[in-house]
């Protein structure tokens, strides 16, 4: 990593062009295993390092990046990148805080301590279970990561942040076949923790819930399309509100007045009954940090509080743009791309039904269990959601299952339609794609009813 003065150096030089410097100086360790039924597809372990040098002009925004942790190569490309270049120099820098972040995070075995069988041994026990749930699960595949991703991030106002971000996760899917076709069924679970998360972690009933579903939609009855009320169950069911609406309440659509929520501070956008929030700051999620990719403090952000917008989730620039503080949610990939505000771990509150209740309530709706992804636009908050995992309720009950159902809405409405939550809120674990790069996220609610939304299936 950079020494402390060879980061005062790069920041020197940044500021005669900018009025404003960052560097962030980046070492990840990544051990990768991915398998199936037959064989051990791959194996990999590898660390990547570089730095990543960012100037303001105003609220003009220059990002160049440099392999490796070679003070000469960074100073090079600042070099290049200020030809052609005046103005700046109208800024010093401020000496460091000696109050910054630094490594807080608590490891119980670090991923780089723990011999290859024992991975191994994770990744054959979840083959084994799913393989063995039943005689319809043709195969299994499972992806086990950790990472171990060093960082500091240092700018001309002061901060010097050092962080250690630690990730674990396991990635299992399922295919059931017959004569009929093929299905298939995923879990995901991971945290922000070391190897000692599989000593807590019932990896067969992940993987056994994997094969369930994978047999249980090969069985299922392709769905028609319809209008109906919609009850989304708990957990990673949240994806649809961080798509339709959570990209929308970034200060990257935001401050472009480009969302549908730019200007409505203050007034009521959702139901009542929704209270959203964004919290990096989530002892072992995996959606957290412990410090921001600008070296702010992650927090507690409440977006929507019982239907009413409350603040965006705002990195520096952002903040320049729009006038308002940081909510310590600006991330990155890595060192190759520039920060920007995006999500860690999205929710909505508990509500004060039960699911049951919700279920029964309902006389003839859609019960979406599991969602595998989506697209929305933020600037107009119309999505596309594909269920995984979905069954007709019909007379306030769980019937039939049904396959390739397709939510179809606006995120502004689906947020006014939640007319049921329930006290049963969670969050699952997934990644978000975006101008960032790839991030790993939470995303979390109670079972909740949308009173009205399109289904797509089968015409």
């Amino acid at each position: 990593m950079l020494s402390e003065a060879s980061i005062e150096r790069l920041l020197d030089r940044a500021l005669e062009v900018g009025d404003f410097a960052e560097v962030f100086c980046e070492r990840n360790h990544q051990s990768l295993i991915t398998a199936d039924t037959q064989k051990v597809e791959t194996s990999s372990i590898g660390t990547e390092a570089g730095v990543g040098l960012r100037i303001f002009r105003g609220v003009e925004e220059i990002y160049v990046y440099s392999d490796g942790h070679s003070e000469e190569n960074a100073l090079k490309l600042l070099e290049q990148t200020a030809q052609g270049m005046s103005g700046g120099g109208h800024r010093t820098k401020k000496p460091f805080n000696p109050a910054s972040y630094k490594n807080a995070q608590s490891i119980g075995r670090l991923h780089t301590d723990v011999d290859y069988g024992k991975k191994l041994d994770v990744v054959n026990r979840a083959l084994g279970a799913g393989k063995g749930y039943a005689p319809e699960i043709g195969q299994v595949f499972v992806r086990y990561l950790d990472m171990c991703q060093d960082v500091i991030i240092a700018n001309s106002d002061g901060v010097f942040a050092e962080d250690r971000r630690v990730k674990t996760r396991l990635m299992i899917i399922a295919y059931a076949q017959d004569s009929g076709g093929v299905a298939s069924g995923w879990q995901g679970p991971g945290a922000m923790k070391g190897f000692e998360f599989y000593e807590s972690l019932d990896i067969e009933n992940y993987a056994r819930d994997a094969a369930r579903m994978a047999a249980t939609m090969l069985r299922a009855e392709k769905c028609q399309g319809a209008r109906m009320p919609v009850v989304v169950a708990n957990g990673f069911g949240g994806l649809i509100f961080h798509e339709a609406c959570g990209h929308s309440l970034e200060a990257s659509a935001v401050s472009k007045g480009t969302s549908e929520f730019s200007g409505k501070m203050g007034q009521l956008v959702a139901s009542p009954l929704v209270t959203l929030i964004d919290d990096g700051s989530i002892k072992g999620a995996w959606g957290s940090l412990s410090v921001d990719d600008e070296g702010t403090p992650t927090q507690k952000n409440i977006l929507i509080e019982k239907g009413v917008l409350k603040s965006y989730m705002v990195d520096r620039l952002g903040a320049l743009k729009m006038g308002m503080p940081v909510t310590g949610s600006a991330r990155r990939q890595n060192y190759r791309f520039a920060p920007t505000s995006r999500m860690t771990n999205t929710y909505i509150e508990s509500g004060a039904s039960d699911a049951q209740e919700i279920i029964a309530a309902t006389e003839r709706g859609l019960y979406v269990r599991q969602i595998n992804g989506g697209s929305v636009n933020p600037a107009t908050g119309d999505f596309n959601f594909a269920s995984s995992e979905s069954y007709l309720i019909e007379k306030g009950k769980i019937g039939a299952p049904v396959s390739g159902a397709t939510l179809i809405g606006n995120g502004l409405q689906a947020l006014k339609n939640v007319d049921m939550a329930a006290g049963d809120s969670a969050i699952g674990e997934g990644y978000c794609f975006a101008g960032s790069g790839a991030l790993f996220i939470g995303a979390g609610q109670p079972t909740v009813r949308i009173s009205e939304m399109t289904i797509g299936g089968v015409r």
